[in-house]
Formats: structure tokens, sequence, C-alpha cells
């Protein structure tokens, strides 16, 4: 038994996040690898048995997990946020939703032959596409910024709205009284309606209570994330005690509501409480897929096969076109949204969670829900994941397949770096929150977003034209700071830059520390005083293709300041100090470096003109010093 456990644990934690990490590294949908695990441990070799391991804990163990799961869905919506993402995104929920959930529960029954009940909360669990498989394929792949923003949009709106729908249906039909009757209508609906409006309390009244303790400082910082998913927990366990599936509704509802009290320090707890979803996520859906058992597995027959093509080839786009005319869409994005409708974890915990639930209220085809359910899973990963980029470049919605920067601050220099890479075809996006200086810019066409990065606006802005590396070169190093401490979490902290604050050594900065801020951008004394100055006597940002001379010699060449080397399609290779090993780019990498003017033909080579020295030496800005650079031309003010 002790050994079981043991070889459970291990299968299930160590296989989990090491799947997502190759899904991570190969840009492959995770989901995808967590069902093919717990099939092989499962069903194929039976190392894996949780429900017998488990016993009578694993029942609630996993409806507990889904509460966490759910919950976390809860806190992306905001309500204000929906508002501003426009009449189309509301038209995928308010028209969308229901249209699938009728044409679902429609071709479960005549096509997978389920009872009505059953069928009907299959058509609402199929409804649900959760932002824990859209947004990485949405981040692994590089859409157009409206068709980006509708798949996302719809994912995070969706999730607790199909989660609270397939719970509310689940109480329904699990009372096996036909609606109509005298019986439904004065027993069964009364008690519906009052265990869903005691999940909508219960749901509600802590969220206010948070936020009382929060604002008013009563609730030390290491307690915060431990209260709100006990909380969670108990609002999932109390809301199930009046009705069975009452507390999906508490804890989303429990979510939503303290995302648009607007709890402070939220965004931190929300990123602590992602890490933990990653590790449930890889928890249950192993355990849910390897406790499927064969018999399970044979109920994959022609009608379920059928009704999965049904739903991915009929339901979906009948939905999406009649949800989405007079939109404004082109034919091109309403083909493409149509399509990708990828299901995850929430479907498949809230199939996990309700079909024992079904089971035990008498339904001879609920044990149609785990595989019908779990072949929708399969076949929209695999489809829709490995399909959705050539579909984009054929239907020409993607955006450029080169690593893609961001670079913050417009300043003369940094809009010179940007047309230079821009001019090479690497995406480029020069971000600032003034318009006037991002107007040069505009003039050369280079791409910008007029946003603060710090703002919760800001950030939902880049996740829609995304950046795979990010430079802040705005003249005041505090900010820069602030910027890459911000954008860390969500693009790598080995992927944020900043200029130097001025310091000739870093051993001597007593400014912001390492995890208050990005890796050095290039040498220590490369500064914004020093970059500037250089600009003004006429030094230029330039491009070459490297060969074996000049990749051997990358950031050893006098008189010139080697920034970073792009390697196509692949990755953007930034030199910073703080590099314990300085990559070397290949031959064929592109170079980027900032180089002096050709000299005047009568000047002979190598003179230096009176009083100037080499750059990023110790004169421009003071370096030796230690002192930090005053802020010039700092589109960070605003914001401070």
């Amino acid at each position: 038994m002790a050994l079981a456990m043991f070889v459970g644990l291990l299968l299930t934690l160590g296989a989990g996040i090491g799947a997502q990490w190759v899904a991570w590294r190969f840009r492959l949908p995770a989901i995808v690898l967590l069902f093919a695990l717990g099939l092989v441990f499962g069903p194929g070799l039976g190392l894996l048995h949780p429900s017998a391991a488990l016993g009578w804990i694993f029942r609630p163990l996993v409806s507990l997990l889904v509460a966490i799961i759910v919950f976390e869905g809860g806190l992306l919506l905001d309500f204000r946020q929906l508002r501003e993402a426009g009449e189309g995104v509301t038209r995928l929920t308010m028209l969308a939703l229901p249209i699938s959930w009728g044409l679902g529960w429609a071709a479960a029954h005549y096509i997978a032959h389920m009872e009505w009940g059953v069928a009907a909360l299959f058509g609402a669990i199929i409804t649900v596409t959760g932002p824990t498989v859209v947004l990485p394929l949405l981040r692994h792949n590089k859409l157009q910024p409206r068709v980006a923003a509708y798949l996302r949009w719809e994912a995070i709106i969706n999730d607790p709205i199909g989660a609270i729908l397939a719970a509310v249906v689940l109480q329904v039909v699990a009372t096996r009284v036909p609606i109509g009757t005298d019986v439904f209508l004065t027993e069964v609906l009364p008690d519906l309606l009052a265990s869903t409006a005691e999940s909508l309390a219960v749901g509600i009244a802590p969220a206010y209570l948070v936020r009382y303790l929060f604002v008013r400082d009563l609730m030390p910082e290491p307690l915060k994330t431990p209260l709100l998913l006990t909380l969670a927990l108990l609002i999932f366990s109390i809301c199930n005690m009046s009705m069975e599936g009452a507390g999906l509704v508490g804890a989303t509802v429990f979510g939503m509501a303290l995302t648009n009290l607007h709890v402070p320090g939220l965004s931190e707890l929300r990123r602590m409480k992602e890490s933990l979803v990653v590790l449930v996520v890889a928890v249950l859906f192993i355990m849910l897929t390897a406790d499927l058992h064969r018999d399970v597995l044979a109920h994959l027959s022609l009608p379920i096969c059928l009704l999965t093509a049904a739903v991915m080839f009929g339901v979906r786009p009948l939905a999406i076109f009649a949800s989405t005319i007079g939109t404004g869409l082109r034919w091109q994005e309403r083909l493409f949204v149509a399509w990708i409708a990828p299901r995850g974890i929430v479907a498949a915990a809230v199939a996990g969670a309700a079909g024992y639930r079904m089971t035990d209220a008498g339904y001879h085809s609920a044990d149609l829900i785990m595989p019908a359910v779990f072949a929708i899973i399969g076949g929209t990963m695999i489809f829709h994941g490995f399909s959705l980029r050539p579909l984009a470049r054929y239907l020409g919605l993607t955006l450029s397949n080169e690593p893609a920067l961001a670079i913050v601050g417009a300043s003369a220099w940094s809009i010179n770096l940007a047309e230079c890479l821009s001019g090479a075809g690497i995406p480029v996006l020069l971000v600032d929150n003034r318009s006037n200086t991002l107007l040069p810019a505009m003039r050369r066409g280079i791409p910008v977003l007029r946003a603060e990065l710090l703002s919760q606006h800001g950030e939902e802005a880049l996740e829609e034209r995304p950046a795979d590396y990010l430079i802040a070169t705005t003249g005041d190093a505090i900010y820069n700071g602030l910027v890459c401490a911000h954008m860390a979490p969500h693009m790598g902290r080995q992927r944020v830059f900043q200029i130097s604050p001025g310091v000739a050594r870093l051993d001597l900065y007593h400014g912001l520390s390492r995890d208050a801020r990005g890796k050095l951008l290039g040498d220590p004394s490369w500064n914004f005083t020093l970059i500037e100055m250089l600009y003004e006597k006429g030094w230029r940002f330039m491009t070459a293709m490297a060969d074996d001379a000049s990749a051997g010699t990358f950031g050893a060449v006098p008189n010139r300041l080697d920034f970073l080397s792009i390697r196509r399609g692949q990755s953007i290779t930034i030199r910073s100090a703080e590099d314990e090993f300085q990559a070397s780019p290949a031959v064929g990498d592109l170079l980027v470096f900032m180089t002096p003017p050709p000299a005047p033909e009568e000047e002979r080579p190598g003179e230096e003109e009176p009083g100037e020295k080499e750059p990023g030496k110790a004169e421009p800005g003071k370096a030796e010093s230690g002192e930090e650079e005053p802020a010039r031309n700092t589109p960070g003010e605003s914001a401070r």
C-alpha cells in the first residue's frame, strides 16, 4: 500500500511537472502530454489507480481540486474589462454559449444516444474553453491582435460562466424530476433557486470580509494566500451541503467577487495561485485520465467518435457564425475563431465530479459522460493545438514568426534601435505612455503602443501584441527596474533588460536589488546619458550578418557597442555583463550594434578628436563615481 502510494505520487507529480516543462520548451499543448501520460500510466500500463489507492477520499479530493481551479478562473473575470472588450466578445458569451449548449445537448442525445438529462449536462460542460489551455496557445502562436483578443476573452469569460452553467444543470438533472411537473415547480425549483441564491450570498459575503481585512491591514501578508484558498474550499463545501454541484457556483462567484471588488494586492496573490494551479492541473488531469478503466475506454465507440466530430465541425462553427453576424469580423477571423476551441482542465474536472453524481442519480448513460468529454478534450487539443499555427498562417492571421522585442521608452536613440530592427524584419514594439514621444516613431512606420506597462490595461495590451523579450530604455533607472520586475513573471526573468543605472562596477551599485529590476543591457557603464551622447555625435544602430570572423569577435570590437544577436525564428541573445557565460553568435545570426559615423576622408584612420574618449569609459556619465545619472527624457515620470 505504501509502495503504491509512493509510486502514484512520483508518477503524478514528477511526470506532471516534467510534461509541462517539455510542453513549454517545445511549444506543445501541455494538456495533450498530461492526457497521454494519464492514459499510459493508468489504462495502458496499469501503474496508477487513484480511486483504488485513495479509496473513499478520491472523489472528495477531486472535488476540492476542481474548486481551486474554478476559483482561480473566477479571479480572471473583471467586469470592467468585459465592457472594454467590445460587443463582439460579449456576443461570444451571451449568444455563442447558449447556442453551443443547445446544439451540444441535441447532438449528445441524437448521436451518442444519451438520456436527455445526461445530454444536457454534456452540452453545458463542452461550452467551457478555459484560459489554462487557450492562453498558452496564444503565447506560443503570435496572432493578430483582434483575433487573439476574441479567443482570449472568450476563454476567460466562458471559464466561470460555463462552470456555473454546468453546476446549475447538474443540480436540475440530478433530481430526475421532469421540468414542468407540479413536483418540479413546487419542490425542486424553489430548492434550486434557494441553493443558487445561497451560493451567490456565500460566495459574495466572504469577499467583502476579505476586502475589509486587507484594506485595514488586519491580515499579514504570509496568511493572505492561505486565507483565500481556505475560504474558497469552505465556500465550496458549505454550498455543496445544501445541494450537490452548488459548490462550483459558490467558489466561482467568490473569485469573481474578489476581482470586481478590487481587493488590494490581489495581483501578487494571483501569481502565487497561478503557480499552485499549475501543480493542481498536472495532478488532477493525470489522476482523472489514469482512473479511466479499459471498459470505460471501450465506450469510445462509433457514436462517441461521431459526437466528437459533430461538436468540432458542427456545433462550434454554427454557434460562432450565428453569434458573430454583424460584428465586423472578416470571414477569415470568423472561420478561425469557429475552429479553435480547445477544451481543457475545467471541462475534465467538472466531468469527473459530475459523472459520479449522475451515476448516483441513476442515469444509465452517465458512464458515457467521462469518455465523451475526454474524447472532446483529446480531439480538440490534438487537432486545434497542432492546426492553430498553420491555419492562422494560411488565413493570414499571424504576426511574424521571428522573436519579438518590446522597447520601453521612446527617445531618439531607442527609436533608431527600433527602426533598425524593424528594417531587418525583426518584430519590434515601442512602448511609451506619452503620445508626443511616440509620434516620430509612428511617422517612420514603427509599431507603437501607448500604454503604461505598470497598469493592468498596459499589461493586457502587451499580451495582445506579444513580445518575447523586453528592454527598458528610459532615463529613470527606478522606473526601468519597476517595469522589468513587473513583466518578469510573464516573460521570464532572464528576458527582461534595462540600461545601466550608471555605475562602472555592479558591486558598487546600491540601488534596486536584482529581484527588483531587469538584467543590465551591455556593460555597466552603458547608461542613458552615454548612449544619448553618442547618438547626438552621430552614432547609429546597424545590423550585419555574422560570418566566421565577426561571430568570434562580437562583443570585443573596439569603438563599437555590441547590443544583441538574433537567431532567425528562434531567439534573441541580448548582451549583459551579468551573464555568467557570454553566448557567442553563430554564423548567419543577425548582429545589432551601435557604431560611430564614418570618418571624414581628410581625417586619418584611427585619429581621435581632442577630448574624445572611447565609448563606455569613465568620463561620459561619470561612471566611476558610482553616482546615479539624473533622469532625462523619462517616460516614467508621469507614472511616478
